[in-house]
């Protein structure tokens, strides 16, 4: 740990970065989606470490959510034991805590994966005994695909045999031999837990992902100043344009979100400086359709938290997230795990944000575009919304005003809206 990071800068000059379990599983997905098409696939990734199992879970090359945990190949066989031979109940507790802890820190996928990506040595020792097993040696390992059913075979057997004779099996790489019944134990596992029947052997991971890193921040630097507003913009449309499908109505919605915020802020006391929150917010808020409509808000919150868009901080990031996961559905509640990773002053940003952007997403309710504006006057406890359009916008007003709960309650006042014409003098 600390110590050794210590000692090592003392006695050999070398400073040592320790990388959070998160940005561990990220190297590795950079890795996999380097060698791996994901278009248009949903898939779990796990990297196996003698420590530590990341995994991710994402739709095409958009990571949605991403769980560590405990499970490592090395910790797991310093707990249970190697077996020498193999102790039929330390296997059977084995089985359970790699159960138990994924039961505990990951959630199922809300899609159906089309298969596991699998990173590490672990999973390439495992192609490659399975390879011999078929007498398919000749084979390219990385891309080779294992089926769960092989995999317990595999475990079947190994679970029976000695360390020696493990070693002594071909594909078998000799230095796993001892952790490879800890390993496999994982990989079934997995397969179990997020009812996948197809792995997928990726024989790269965190080290090719980290050298592609370093590789882009050396060929990606130069001395012209960088504009981080331009590179955000174009990110959001990458990503909408990608997953929503609706990106000129989040274009709209955006506009009316920011124009109700700049004159709100006065008479309601808001920071305008979150106007550009909220407009990330409203551009992006429909990115989860890419990965079902009826909880897409949910889903909208976890690409775009793991989005890393350029030119947004991470903790802006993480209110835009949250401001888009409240576009529709339920209110901010304190019970949501994610919205409690908040301070309370973040937590009330959150809330009026949200309920600034229903008004604005009622008023695109027809996905026409039609209105161009919205006056907002404050008067006696109450906000007048009179919403500019060329022709009476029925359908829009509609949706607004079935959207305006979260604004009374936040605020507490009563909202109305009205036709107010084209405009035009």
């Amino acid at each position: 740990g600390p110590d050794f990071c210590r000692r090592v800068r003392d006695e050999v000059g070398i400073e040592i970065e320790v990388i959070s379990s998160e940005r561990e599983a990220r190297l590795a997905f950079s890795s996999v989606q380097h060698a791996i098409d994901l278009t248009g696939r949903n898939v779990v990734v796990a990297d196996i470490g003698g420590g530590s199992t990341e995994i991710v879970f994402a739709t095409g090359n958009l990571i949605e959510a991403i769980y560590p945990t405990t499970l490592g190949a090395v910790r797991l066989t310093e707990r249970f034991g190697s077996g020498d031979p193999p102790d039929p109940v330390k296997f059977l507790a084995l089985e359970e805590e790699v159960a138990t802890t994924l039961k505990k820190k990951t959630s199922r996928p809300m899609f159906a994966p089309h298969f596991l990506v699998g990173s590490g040595g672990t999973f390439t020792t495992v192609a490659e005994m399975v390879m011999a097993l078929k007498g398919e040696s000749d084979l390219p390992v990385p891309g080779y695909r294992v089926s769960h059913a092989e995999i317990r075979h595999l475990l079947d057997r190994l679970r029976k045999l000695p360390v020696r004779a493990r070693r002594a099996l071909p594909g078998m790489t000799p230095d796993r031999a001892d952790i490879i019944l800890a390993g496999l134990t994982i990989i079934d596992g997995l397969l179990k837990r997020f009812r996948v029947n197809t792995l997928v052997v990726h024989t790269r991971g965190v080290r090719d992902g980290l050298v592609r890193e370093m590789l882009e921040e050396v060929l990606g630097a130069n001395s012209a100043p960088v504009d981080h507003a331009a590179l955000r913009d174009a990110a959001i449309e990458r990503l909408a344009s990608a997953c929503s499908g609706e990106v000129e109505h989040g274009r709209a919605v955006a506009s009316l979100a920011g124009r109700i915020w700049e004159q709100l802020a006065e008479p309601l006391g808001l920071d305008p400086a979150d106007r550009i929150l909220l407009e990330c917010a409203a551009r992006l808020q429909d990115v989860g359709y890419v990965i079902n409509y009826d909880k897409h808000h949910k889903h909208s919150y976890h690409l775009i938290r793991n989005s890393r868009l350029p030119g947004i901080r991470a903790h802006d990031l993480e209110l835009i997230a949250n401001v888009a996961r409240y576009h529709r559905g339920a209110h901010p509640k304190k019970k949501h795990e994610h919205l409690l990773r908040l301070t309370p002053a973040d937590q009330a940003r959150v809330h009026t944000m949200a309920a600034v952007l229903r008004l604005a997403g009622g008023l695109d309710r027809s996905r026409s575009q039609q209105v161009r504006d919205a006056i907002v006057r404050v008067d006696d406890g109450s906000l007048t919304l009179e919403v500019v359009a060329d022709q009476d916008p029925q359908v829009d007003l509609w949706g607004a005003e079935r959207r305006t709960d979260l604004f009374e309650k936040v605020f507490e006042m009563p909202v109305k809206f009205r036709w107010a014409g084209s405009g035009q003098p």
